[in-house]
């Protein structure tokens, strides 16, 4: 079943002194087994709506939402020479620097704004032998790609166990060892465990050292890339790489307010109104 939600906001705005109407509208799909006047009661309760916007259900011909995902799902050619290649699709070209990917429930595929903002940054960044964190992991492609540009190890760490297990399966599909491609899970606070002379345990057996990594990228959300700024950073060398995306570009100035004490030589690079914000960490700098 499909449902269309739409619901009216009037606006005011104060450039012009005009109330401007505005129509939001919001299409979800539900199974024929969902009750969805309760789905929907549910979710408005969540945001505080006092009433129930008005709603049309459709019902819809059964699709194999995979198979309809993976024919949409084609080859991307990041930059010359590097490409995202779906594990269903053979490689346009066998001599470029190829990541196989089958991202199933996980966030990246190469084709978004912001993951090629991460991996243009790091093509230009890996020079060889270098430690990466991938803070928020999801498909695994940023650590799989750091590895094929010359990174000694990667690590990824992710709030979501589907991520853990897409990148899992993404490291295999690309030949890469799990003692190169270290993968965990972490609370859904996105901090990593208690520190213990100086180094960050958790679940899955991973240790993470505080100040270990010579680039840091997390490709996120706008919130946690500001709560979590202190706890992103802490894990950079002094004079490390760290980026964060996942932002749009009119979101930019509050990132940089919360990292501007954090990081040094910042920078900004856009892709489609999509930013990335990268410096590198103050040296002397004391993150908890």
């Amino acid at each position: 079943m499909q449902v269309k939600i739409r619901r009216n906001k009037s606006l005011f705005c104060k450039f012009d002194l005009k109330f401007v109407f505005m129509q939001i509208c919001i299409d979800s799909i539900f199974s024929d087994r969902q009750d969805v006047d309760v789905c929907i009661s549910h979710a408005a309760d969540s945001i505080g709506l006092k009433e129930l916007p008005s709603y049309e259900v459709r019902v819809g011909e059964q699709y194999d939402w995979i198979k309809k995902t993976q024919e949409s799902f084609c080859p991307v050619e990041v930059t010359e020479g590097l490409w995202i290649v779906p594990e269903w699709r053979t490689p346009p070209d066998a001599h470029a620097t190829n990541i196989i990917l089958n991202p199933g429930f996980a966030f990246g595929t190469g084709e978004h704004p912001t993951t090629k903002l991460c991996l243009l940054l790091l093509h230009g960044l890996i020079k060889g032998g270098e430690h990466f964190l991938d803070y928020g992991t999801g498909s695994g492609i940023l650590a799989i790609a750091a590895l094929k540009f010359g990174a000694a190890s990667s690590v990824g760490i992710d709030i979501d166990p589907q991520a853990i297990t897409a990148a899992t399966q993404n490291a295999t599909l690309n030949n890469i060892s799990p003692n190169k491609m270290q993968l965990t899970l972490v609370p859904p606070d996105g901090r990593t465990h208690e520190v213990v002379e100086g180094q960050r345990s958790n679940s899955m057996g991973v240790t993470t050292e505080s100040e270990s990594f010579d680039v840091v990228i997390a490709n996120i959300l706008l919130n946690p890339l500001l709560d979590l700024a202190d706890d992103i950073v802490s894990h950079a060398k002094p004079g490390a790489v760290v980026a964060v995306s996942g932002i749009i570009s009119e979101q930019v100035p509050y990132v940089m307010e919360q990292y501007s004490p954090l990081l040094e030589s910042m920078s900004v690079t856009e892709i489609d109104d999509w930013a990335c914000v990268s410096g590198t960490k103050r040296r002397g700098l004391t993150v908890n």
